[in-house]
């Protein structure tokens, strides 16, 4: 029986410290829909998303209003593009005629985000999957609601040089193609080492083909509840602290467990999983960069900032074990720049550097995430930052990422707006020194020994 106590408190977690559903994410296979029509395949496409999402969003509201609890997003995935596109698509703007399909299709959904303009690269690209990757700029300046990620690496097959070195003209290409908005469709495009094949969080979700016809996935954050949480254990030992986050995450996934069964349950799809991600917000008092000022540090990035974060995203993923059967897709911590009032701050006062980001990136949920960077930055240097990030997840068998926006126009200490709930930032500084001979060499980063677990 669940006690009034925790009643109280669960209703205090969702009034004063923003604990929400960051999501419900409908996955939906599209594979039923291959034609070697174009124009078939984009009625199928449309046809598909719009009949099986149609109470997606109904749901979600009814939940929230029943339940009380915020379901701040509404989104789907599909299974990514670059497969769908194979026999139809001969350019990359017959690509891009499909990117206009989902925009279209997530409109009359009324859903947030569709997410599954991708490709999975890590061994190799096929002809498809380098159409698909060519058509990302102009299908990111001409739709309103897709959202791209291509995978570029794994443990198992190492890294695809060749794509790593494709990206970095791509995220700049994708830059100057929205010029006019800071640059804004940068940031609905991730680059992946080991994407998951069930992640509900944007940009990077995509509905894997390991997976069901359809599948609900549900995404929950909380890092205004953690930090609340962790002042009632200021000057604690460690394995109190531990106690605390691993409790705090139990209780944060309870919540998602129950909007993700409830949402089975009433739109007769299956369910998936549970991320328990600690994603902040713009919203004061939403931010990771504050829970480590509790946990004593004066700024994130100070020394101690690793530790803390590894800590942080170790508890809070055994908190998360213990509420639910099916925690997966990242979970952990995000550690957005330009959607963290906190690590705004720190990066504005000198204590947070792109290096010191990349060294967090070895121990949080996801990786180098909504960081503004000069918009004259070369791509080799571009492909230099995805290739260390893609280095770190290959090697320690780990989810990694890397959403960055060159933001055309403006340099270092400037500030770049997107507004809503992906912020604002500061343009942080990029080592300048080349990196070019090295990226060109092309071909393939071998997976690494420990890879060999047949």
């Amino acid at each position: 029986m669940i006690s009034i106590y925790e009643v109280l408190e669960t209703n205090d977690m969702i009034e004063k410290e923003n604990l929400d559903v960051r999501t419900i994410t409908l996955g939906i296979s599209l594979l039923e829909c291959i034609d070697s029509d174009l124009g078939r395949l984009n009625e199928k496409i449309y046809n598909r998303i719009t009949t099986v999402a149609k109470d997606l969003v109904p749901t979600g509201k009814a939940i929230e209003k029943e339940f009380g609890i915020p379901v701040v997003n509404k989104r789907i995935s599909v299974t990514p593009v670059s497969l769908l596109g194979a026999a139809a698509c001969k350019t990359p703007e017959d690509f891009v005629t499909i990117a206009q399909t989902l925009d279209n299709a997530a409109k009359a959904a009324g859903v947030n985000f569709i997410g599954g303009y991708s490709a999975l690269v890590s061994k190799g690209m096929t002809w498809s999957d380098e159409l698909m990757i060519r058509s990302i700029p102009k299908a990111l300046a001409t739709t309103n609601y897709v959202c791209s990620s291509v995978n570029l690496g794994s443990t198992k097959t190492g890294l695809n040089m060749d794509a790593v070195k494709l990206m970095g003209g791509i995220v700049l290409d994708t830059a100057k193609e929205t010029a006019d908005r800071d640059s804004i469709g940068c940031a609905k495009l991730v680059v992946f080492c080991n994407a998951p094949d069930d992640n509900p969080f944007m940009a990077g979700a995509f509905h894997g083909v390991t997976e069901a016809d359809a599948v609900i996935n549900v995404g929950v954050s909380g890092p205004g509840v953690m930090r609340k949480a962790l002042e009632s254990v200021h000057g604690t030992d460690f394995g109190t602290l531990c106690e605390k986050v691993k409790k705090t995450a139990f209780k944060i996934t309870r919540v998602g467990q129950l909007v993700a069964r409830e949402a089975s349950k009433r739109m007769n799809i299956p369910f998936g999983i549970i991320d328990l991600s600690l994603a902040p917000t713009p919203a004061v008092g939403d931010s990771i960069a504050d829970i480590f000022e509790e946990m004593g540090l004066e700024r994130a990035g100070a020394p101690g900032t690793t530790a803390a974060l590894a800590l942080l995203n170790d508890q809070v993923k055994k908190g998360g074990v213990m509420a639910s059967s099916y925690v997966g897709g990242l979970s952990g911590a995000f550690i957005p720049v330009s959607e963290d009032q906190g690590m705004i701050n720190a990066v504005e006062d000198g204590a947070l550097s792109l290096e010191k980001l990349e060294a967090m990136t070895c121990v949080c949920s996801v990786g180098l995430d909504m960081i503004a960077i000069p918009g004259d930055t070369k791509p080799s240097t571009i492909s230099g930052i995805i290739a260390d990030e893609m280095a770190i997840g290959m090697v320690n068998q780990k989810t990694t990422a890397a959403r960055l926006i060159p933001v055309i126009g403006k340099g270092v200490g400037e500030t770049v707006e997107f507004g809503g709930l992906l912020g604002h930032a500061p343009v942080m500084p990029v080592n300048q020194f080349d990196c070019s001979s090295f990226i060109n060499r092309g071909g393939r980063i071998p997976a690494p020994i420990h890879s060999f677990k047949n």
